[in-house]
């Protein structure tokens, strides 16, 4: 009987071993030289000080910047563990807000995103959130129907801020995979760079 279960005991540690640690460490390793920005996490900088991710999201709400797209995360609430708390963003607990479209929670949020959206087709990121609600970026059409609100805000001609959003929408990759994009931390730099919000 041990004869049999040596080689299967050995099997496993050698597998475990080379797959579980050897491997990953290797990848973790050569991927981390090949690519330190994005294995450390995209972290963006300003004067020394990280200000955010690239790949995830950030509550702007203020009329002088752009705003991203709606996000459903929530935290524990500290005065009652048992509810929960919109925290917009909360990238330590990645959801959708799971509401069946038949909602009438999410229907009555819906109508009032749209009416507060202006006038239609409105982009469908500018009332929905994402899966994961850390959403970076937004759709081109939904930067270009902020474009008036944040030039007013900021005092700055519409045409310097839509060549802004121009330059800040990433086309998708390859050409065809993926959807264009912009990516609203990177935008909002760009815009303070431009002039104080």
């Amino acid at each position: 009987m041990i004869r049999e279960f040596r080689p299967a005991l050995i099997l496993v540690v050698l597998l475990t071993v080379l797959t579980g640690l050897a491997a990953p460490l290797a990848m973790t390793g050569l991927l981390g030289l090949a690519f330190p920005f994005q294995a450390g996490g995209s972290l963006l900088e300003d004067h020394g000080k990280i200000i955010g991710s690239a790949l995830i999201g950030q509550n702007f709400t203020t009329p002088g910047y752009f705003h991203p797209r709606l996000s459903a995360t929530t935290e524990p609430d500290p005065k009652d563990a048992s509810k929960t708390i919109p925290v917009p963003y909360a990238a330590d607990n990645s959801n959708a807000s799971n509401l069946a479209p038949t909602a009438k929670a999410l229907i009555d949020r819906v109508k009032g995103d749209l009416a507060a959206a202006g006038p239609a087709p409105v982009p469908a990121d500018a009332v929905t959130s994402s899966a994961s609600g850390l959403d970076p970026d937004i759709s081109p059409e939904n930067a270009r129907r902020q474009i008036a609100r944040v030039a007013r805000a900021r005092h700055l001609p519409e045409a310097r801020i839509a060549d802004l959003v121009a330059a800040h929408t990433e086309k998708p990759f390859l050409g065809f995979i993926g959807e264009a994009r912009v990516n609203v931390l990177a935008l909002n730099r760009a815009l303070d760079q431009l002039s104080a919000p």
